[in-house]
């Protein structure tokens, strides 16, 4: 199985922690060179001292505000321009806070369909002429299980994440003539701030504990347990690598079973 990563490089939002930092850390071990984006500069650079470099690769990291879509359009295109292009791109932005939707402001839901889909579609217009040019590409967009099974409590979340999945499927029949792949990754829980954050408020809302809740969570997950953000980020490389050539606008669910539809 070729899943040589070396000489091309990636792109990896939201990096500094977490799904994104895992799958920065699988990707490199790969071979290819990881560009860390995210808005805090001293969690990129613990982050980037983290990375494996088997192949002797020297990985970088590019901050922005993910909510500034001018600024993020400025610091990739200044990348591009000094570093040269990327082959392969993780679109991973932490989700929004959760709650009912219809408790929801439409201020919210303008903030998460920039911060996901407005984001994801900047950053594949200014990745794909060097991916079209290179011949190849890679564009795995870290969702969540709700775009098939909606989350309750999650009423922003499970709307702006459906408008991202359709988007990526229609974006993976455009780009498949050019050689570039874009296909969703699905987490179930996994041990991240946000599941953290998730559990919390959960736990407030109910008058329990934190570890009530996580365990009563657990019990709805056939492996009996949270993923590991290492387990993200293997299946993230996976579809990085030339292996997943023929993978082509799929949602990968890894959430240990948990979601009850195919």
């Amino acid at each position: 199985m070729n899943l040589d990563l070396t000489g091309r490089r990636a792109l990896v939002c939201g990096s500094s922690q977490g799904i994104g930092l895992a799958a920065a850390v699988e990707l490199a071990q790969l071979g290819a060179t990881v560009t860390l984006f995210a808005r805090n500069a001293e969690r990129l650079e613990t982050a980037r001292n983290s990375l494996p470099t088997p192949s002797g690769q020297k990985h970088e990291t590019l901050v922005a505000d993910f909510g500034d879509l001018g600024q993020l359009s400025r610091a990739v295109s200044e990348a591009i321009s000094s570093r040269g292009s990327f082959q392969i791109l993780v679109n991973n932005t932490g989700g929004p806070p959760p709650g009912p939707a219809l408790d929801a402001d439409v201020g919210q839901f303008l903030d998460a369909f920039r911060q996901h889909l407005l984001v994801n579609q900047t950053l594949v217009q200014l990745l794909c002429p060097g991916m079209k040019e290179s011949q190849y590409g890679r564009i795995i967009n870290v969702i969540s299980t709700s775009v098939k099974q909606p989350i309750v409590g999650l009423g922003v979340s499970n709307t702006v994440r459906g408008a991202v999945a359709n988007w990526s499927k229609t974006l993976a029949t455009e780009l498949a003539p050019f050689g570039i792949t874009v296909n969703n990754v699905l987490p179930g829980a996994t041990k991240t701030a946000r599941l953290d954050s998730i559990i919390s408020d959960s736990a407030v809302k109910r008058g329990s504990t934190n570890e009530d809740v996580a365990t009563g969570m657990m019990r709805s997950i056939p492996a009996a347990r949270f993923g590991e953000p290492e387990e993200i980020g293997a299946a993230i490389a996976f579809l990085a690598s030339p292996a997943a050539g023929y993978i082509i606008g799929i949602n990968l669910p890894v959430d240990g079973g948990r979601t009850q539809c195919l």
